[in-house]
């Protein structure tokens, strides 16, 4: 039980940490928001979009029983999804790293 209270007491240190800088830094501006959540719909949009396009010329080029269309459109979308969650994952690792710092203006008082 004492090897887990120096860990626990790291990690509690750690988040007000966090805490604190983010109060220190401010929300994050509109912009910022307007910015991620373009990012993110774009990398969803461009991937279903290209999919259906390519789906469409494959259509014209082979026709068939099976819709090239449909199986791209669904592929594309099915990318683009898993490219948002890579951003999103990416963002969260961002905010939940420990900041770089080694000097903490809490021991520069003592």
């Amino acid at each position: 039980m004492a090897d887990e209270e120096p860990a626990l007491l790291r990690e509690v240190a750690a988040k007000a940490r966090r805490k604190i800088q983010a109060q220190r830094a401010g929300p994050p501006g509109v912009w910022s928001g307007l910015g991620m959540s373009g990012l993110i719909g774009w990398s969803v949009a461009l991937p279903t979009l290209a999919g259906g396009m390519l789906g469409l010329w494959l259509d014209k080029q082979h026709p068939g029983l099976r819709s090239w269309t449909l199986m791209l459109l669904m592929s594309g979308l099915i990318l683009g999804c898993a490219n948002a969650w890579y951003w999103v994952a990416q963002e969260h690792a961002a905010i939940q790293r420990p900041p770089q710092d080694s000097a903490r203006p809490e021991d520069k008082d003592e």
